[in-house]
């Protein structure tokens, strides 16, 4: 774990891999789609290989991985796909270890605080709620919020924005490449957690400014007031 430190005035915070370990809901929500459209059922593994560029991406590569699909399909596995995670969302997601403890500090040093996601916001605020967080965040940037997502720039910019501090103010919490690259684009830094999802690529092999084997250690690299 890299030693560096930083004096942000806000955290942003990736949230499925990061916050909220949801790879039970969307692998359920994925499984029953497939079982609906007569499609063999795929492992949780593998699911877990797909998660981070947002819904669309995961249903898309449920459908075509190793398997054919058209367009139409596609739209209708999204369709399938929505109407089964809306009632599984935050049925088994957890909040990792130390998420709590963390988000507590942060607040109580007054950090400002947003959640810069790739889930869409029917999801997402809905699962923050369920799971106690939503309170701790003064911003929700969700993967429909803008026309674009991670590893976009704009999406964390747009966070800055709404938290009315500038990008070089900012510390991005992440698990993936694309938490990498859209802080990079932005000039913010980084740091990874290594017990997210990552789409199967190895965290450590990703560019960053510091690994976390637990959230808690986030705090040893905030300077806080």
């Amino acid at each position: 774990m890299s030693g560096r430190r930083f004096s942000p005035r806000a955290v942003l915070f990736d949230l499925d891999g990061t916050l909220l370990d949801t790879i039970g809901d969307l692998a359920e929500a994925a499984n029953l789609m497939l079982a609906e459209l007569s499609r063999p059922a795929r492992s949780q593994d593998e699911i877990h290989s797909f998660v981070g560029k947002g819904l669309p991406n995961l249903v898309r590569r449920c459908m075509t991985e190793n398997a054919q699909a058209t367009e139409a399909e596609i739209e209708t596995a999204m369709a399938v796909f929505r109407q089964h995670y809306a009632l599984v969302n935050g049925r088994t997601t957890r909040i990792y270890p130390g998420v709590t403890e963390v988000l507590d500090a942060l607040r109580e040093s007054r950090f400002k605080l947003a959640v810069v996601t790739n889930k869409a916001g029917d999801f997402t605020l809905p699962l923050l709620e369920r799971m106690g967080l939503s309170a701790y965040f003064d911003a929700v940037v969700s993967g429909d919020t803008l026309p674009v997502k991670k590893p976009d720039p704009a999406v964390l910019h747009h966070a800055c924005e709404l938290l009315q501090v500038e990008a070089a103010e900012a510390l991005m919490i992440g698990d993936s490449q694309n938490d990498a690259l859209a802080a990079r684009g932005a000039g913010i830094p980084v740091l990874l957690v290594t017990y997210g999802y990552s789409e199967g690529m190895p965290v450590d092999s990703i560019e960053c400014d510091g690994l976390l084997s637990n959230a808690l250690h986030v705090l040893d690299h905030i300077d806080r007031p």
